[in-house]
């Protein structure tokens, strides 16, 4: 959602929205997604509750997995921005211009023509930033959240076994990725139908 948003904001939206969308996904994508997660998980929590306390309601504990889930998303919605814009501009222009000739408005010309017609170019993309979140998944370690790699190190640390705990973290990781790339082939066929092949395509 944030990466539809920031793509249709980046290309359709004023200067000022277009100016703030540059922004932000030019800091998140030069700072370090480590130091990202530190910032926006204690600066952000902390800011949510300084204004909720400015507006006369109690400061609240956020949920370390969802806030965890929310930086996270913060962080790939800026990459996901950038991957969709560029599937935007993929498009053939005469879809569009026909669309907007017909009277389409904005709502129904993004549901109807460009999400379509923007999906077999986005998927490639979009499939990597899901592996790449699959696995930063495991910084959120450093903010408390017991992820995986968290309860790996934890149990390593117990029994000793290093070898065979890290072993284990490491096939399900790798378990989750065929699983996905199964996935995300299938939904690349369905998006992809009708279109040309193309050599090496899955």
């Amino acid at each position: 959602m944030i990466g539809v948003g920031g793509a249709y904001g980046k290309l359709y939206g004023g200067p000022v929205v277009r100016d703030l969308l540059e922004v932000y996904t030019t800091v998140v994508r030069a700072v370090p997604e480590l130091v990202l997660i530190l910032l926006l998980y204690f600066a952000g929590t902390d800011l949510i509750n300084q204004l909720l306390t400015a507006l006369g309601h109690a400061a609240i504990d956020i949920n370390g997995v969802v806030a965890g889930i929310g930086v996270l998303g913060v962080v790939q919605g800026a990459y996901s921005t950038e991957v969709l814009r560029g599937a935007i501009l993929g498009i053939p222009q005469g879809q569009i211009e026909a669309a907007r000739a017909y009277g389409m408005p904005p709502g129904l010309l993004l549901r109807r023509i460009t999400l379509p017609a923007m999906l077999p170019f986005a998927i490639p993309g979009l499939a990597n930033l899901w592996l790449i979140a699959t696995k930063d998944t495991a910084l959120l370690a450093i903010v408390g959240v017991n992820e995986l790699t968290q309860t790996t190190r934890t149990a390593a640390g117990a029994t000793k076994a290093y070898f065979t705990f890290f072993m284990a973290a490491g096939a399900l990781y790798l378990a989750l990725t065929l699983v996905s790339n199964v996935v995300i082939g299938r939904v690349e066929r369905w998006a992809r139908r009708g279109m040309p092949s193309i050599a090496g395509s899955h």
